[in-house]
């Protein structure tokens, strides 16, 4: 009935008013600079009233104020906004109080960023508490977020939508592990695992292979946009631009889009009536919250990428619950870090600087903005929606991919897809919802940590060019030395090489997980062998003998493209398929995903991969991560998709899903099988598809 309905919420209302109300005296009994009362002194009735007009002040003035300072707010950068959100809601707090009849309560600046945070909490408890057990005031509670885009949203077709939720970083093996272990009841409800037993399986659990380039960058764009052609790694170098691109960087991940676009004539996987969520690409939305490749354009219709921010942070009870948890994010980083090092744990990072707020960031203010962006799109009908979460591949970078840091994430995770398959309830149409992930993560600890020189010392000191002196002092550094000396037959301290760099001609040396490239950007072409062998004669070599280096891929002239190994080991691209060779441990599928890099026109002079050992699933990244991606490797390269049983099967039974272009495909399907939104710019882009 409807009348129970008003009086249950106004039953609730005045419940939060009465908490909050008891909230702000006992606050004005623990703090000494907040008073609630004359000098003089008042009677229990006045000082209980003056509460009560403060609280309720307090609590109007965040329900109409607070929307309009976070619309004021939404150019200022995430971080910055985490911190105004304490300064303003105190604000409000000390407006409260001065226009409270009594005149008689006061408090000291600080003092109310505190009493405002408090409070603020302890109503959205309350009021989540009291609606925890009532399906209609928790729909309600859902509702609110996307009120205001569905007044002027036209209503939704019948047919399902499909939500794609992405869960970062998670591989195939984590989240099997997870499931096993009871991190994830969700996930584990949809499977119908053996800690849910009486619910039948709704969904079925797929692995798929990566390309070479294991990393979000390339699997986004694959997913998104259909095509992930020349993109050789999470950063590489264009010589004709002489600039580096980075999949991360906002002007990069537009050029990439771009790139996609025109290449498949298809505007993406989200082109009519999509949503696209904390994607580095758009995949063709129209709604887009929190998008990489829309991050340089000037706001407005055609940018709404921090839009997402408006729709969380309107509720001062979200933004004060948000930024309690980002800070205590930080405080967990701290004390895990702290942990780890008193501990002496092995493989470990430097934790320092800034990554406790990078991590805050990605598993609290990302997190939440995305999830409650995503419940909006339900609640409003979208016929599509993709979302990323980047928590878990945050964390496993630094804290390993099967370390307790990051099964904490993963429970939290799924306490994330709860809450939206419950959002799905309450949606105006049947939803199907997806949870795939871009990539795995693999352990092992750095490269640098081994050998105490990175990728680009070893490059260095086999061009014969100075290195810092403790890359100098290495075995490696040393062997390095001794081959460019017999390779030139003196020494180099002598004379040099023939090839006399200049700062210009030095090499280019990136990192992407525990895939290296190298470039000389003062040759327009990509190099080959030949001419390596001719400018630095011990490089090559020095690189395919490392212990630390699984092989290279370099162009030749005589075969058009060749893997080395060591101990001289040079196999040319159409004979890779063979059980022996450099590519052998790498498992099915290397040797395809190699000859694929090969013909992109942007690959390195120099393609590096790293040392890999099968039986533990080490690799040694490049970078300064024990849980790494980007190349060919262990788990990096078996991410997972997790589909409802009534959608059709991703491959038939004996075929491997292999490449994040086949993954496009498949998820095209599955929304053209719901008259879904894929309406290619052209026909040729429907026939490539």
């Amino acid at each position: 009935m409807r009348w129970r309905r008003v009086v249950s919420q106004v039953g609730r209302s005045v419940t939060v008013w009465a908490v909050s109300t008891v909230t702000m005296l006992v606050l004005a009994g623990i703090l000494p600079d907040f008073q609630l009362q004359s000098p003089d002194g008042d009677s229990a009735t006045r000082i209980a009233m003056t509460a009560a007009l403060g609280a309720g002040a307090f609590g109007v003035l965040s329900a109409v104020v607070w929307p309009l300072l976070v619309r004021l707010l939404l150019l200022v950068p995430a971080l910055v906004l985490g911190l105004l959100v304490f300064f303003l809601n105190g604000s409000l707090l000390l407006v409260a109080l001065r226009i409270n009849p009594s005149g008689q309560s006061e408090a000291a600046p600080e003092t109310a960023v505190i009493v405002a945070a408090v409070m603020s909490a302890v109503a959205s408890a309350t009021g989540g508490a009291l609606a925890v057990r009532d399906d209609d005031a928790y729909g309600h509670r859902l509702s609110r977020l996307a009120i205001r885009r569905r007044r002027s949203h036209p209503p939704c077709p019948a047919t399902p939508g499909t939500v794609f939720l992405q869960l970062d970083g998670v591989g195939h093996d984590v989240l099997t592990a997870a499931v096993a272990k009871g991190l994830m009841p969700t996930v584990a409800g949809w499977l119908g695992a053996a800690q849910e037993p009486t619910r039948r399986p709704t969904h079925r659990l797929t692995p798929w292979r990566t390309d070479w380039s294991s990393q979000t960058g390339a699997s986004q764009l694959g997913i998104l946009h259909g095509s992930n052609f020349d993109v050789p790694a999470f950063r590489w170098y264009e010589k004709e631009h002489r600039e580096v691109m980075v999949c991360n960087r906002p002007t990069s991940a537009a050029e990439l889009q771009r790139r996609a676009i025109e290449r498949t004539a298809d505007g993406g996987l989200l082109t009519l009536d999509g949503a696209s969520r904390g994607n580095l690409f758009s995949g063709g939305a129209d709604e887009q919250a929190l998008v990489l490749s829309i991050a340089t354009r000037r706001r407005g219709r055609e940018n709404r990428s921090r839009a997402g921010y408006f729709a969380y942070f309107a509720d001062p009870a979200n933004a004060v619950r948000t930024a309690l948890s980002f800070f205590a994010e930080v405080g967990r980083e701290i004390v895990q870090s702290t942990v780890a090092r008193l501990r002496k744990q092995r493989p470990r990072v430097g934790r320092g600087g800034l990554y406790p707020f990078v991590r805050a960031f990605a598993t609290v203010v990302e997190r939440d903005v995305v999830v409650a962006a995503v419940m909006g799109d339900l609640l409003v009908g979208r016929t599509a929606v993709y979302a990323d979460l980047v928590a878990y591949d945050e964390v496993a970078h630094h804290s390993g991919p099967h370390s307790r840091d990051a099964e904490k994430v993963l429970q939290r995770l799924d306490r994330s897809l709860a809450l939206i398959e419950k959002a799905a309830e309450h949606a105006p149409r049947q939803y199907r919802i997806v949870v795939l992930s871009d990539h795995g993560q693999s352990p092992g600890e750095t490269f640098h940590t081994r050998y105490g020189l990175s990728l680009g010392d070893l490059v260095r000191a086999g061009c014969g060019l100075p290195v810092p002196r403790r890359a100098e002092r290495t075995h490696s550094g040393t062997e390095a030395r001794a081959a460019v000396r017999a390779a030139l037959r003196r020494p180099v301290e002598e004379g040099g090489e023939k090839h006399r760099p200049t700062r210009q001609s030095e090499p280019v040396v990136l990192a992407s997980g525990n895939l290296g490239l190298v470039s000389f950007p003062d040759v327009p072409h990509r190099m080959t062998k030949e001419e390596l062998d001719a400018r630095h004669p011990a490089l090559l070599t020095t690189l395919a003998n490392h212990p630390g280096i699984g092989f290279l891929l370099v162009r030749s002239e005589e075969h058009g493209g060749v893997v080395l190994g060591a101990y001289g080991a040079e196999i040319p691209l159409d004979r890779l398929d063979g059980p022996a060779g450099p590519l052998a441990v790498f498992g099915p599928g290397a040797a395809d995903a190699v000859r694929r890099t090969h013909s992109f026109p942007h690959t390195a002079d120099i393609m590096v991969n790293s040392w890999y050992d099968p039986e533990s699933g080490e690799v040694l990244a490049f970078e300064e991560q024990i849980g790494s991606h980007g190349g060919l490797g262990g788990a990096q390269g078996r991410p997972f998709l997790l589909s409802p049983v009534d959608l059709s099967v991703p491959m038939e039974s004996g075929q491997d899903l292999v490449g994040a272009e086949a993954v496009h495909r498949v998820l095209r399907r599955w929304l053209r099988e719901a008259d879904g939104p894929q309406v290619p710019l052209s026909a040729e882009g429907e026939r490539a598809a």
